[in-house]
């Protein structure tokens, strides 16, 4: 009887914690989602959320793994430009506003342009994958991102979903 109690006192704290996972999964500081009417994705993500990491981005990167990428983070809706000095990759950038609506998407930045690419005025995050996968995935305008990054209470895909 007394081992059956100390059983459950030890096994229903970890299942309840394993019913919980999943809810707490679906938003990662190194993960972002992506989902629009052609389903969803999921890419593994560094976090560029400092001057110093956003200047430095991919550059000098060889490869990329197929569902990895770079979210850029800005402390506010502003206007951005990417280029691709120093960025030996072709990447696809996926521009959102501060509720997580993909607002413009370039596809295959090609390596070493200094070309600005113009992302809009209100861009709060860019999310930087590999080149051809946007299109491949059927990634477009009105794409919905999630991250821990955007505000719960206004994001168009929050967390909590």
């Amino acid at each position: 009887m007394i081992r059956r109690m100390v059983l459950r006192a030890l096994v229903l704290p970890l299942v309840l914690c394993l019913a919980v996972l999943p809810l707490h999964a679906a938003c990662a500081p190194d993960r972002v989602e992506l989902q629009g009417p052609w389903g969803r994705a999921a890419f593994d993500i560094e976090l560029a959320d400092t001057d110093e990491t956003r200047g430095r981005g991919l550059m000098f990167r060889e490869s990329l793994p197929q569902q990895a990428g770079m979210l850029f983070v800005y402390d506010r809706p502003q206007p951005v430009s990417f280029w691709m000095r120093n960025t030996l990759i072709p990447l696809d950038m996926i521009f959102a506003d501060r509720t997580g609506i993909v607002r413009k998407v370039h596809r295959n930045a090609v390596p070493l342009d200094e070309t600005p690419i113009f992302g809009g005025d209100e861009v709060f995050a860019v999310l930087e994958i590999n080149g051809g996968m946007t299109l491949r995935l059927g990634i477009s305008e009105g794409t919905l991102m999630r991250h821990p990054a955007f505000d719960q209470t206004t994001a168009a895909w929050p967390c909590a979903d």
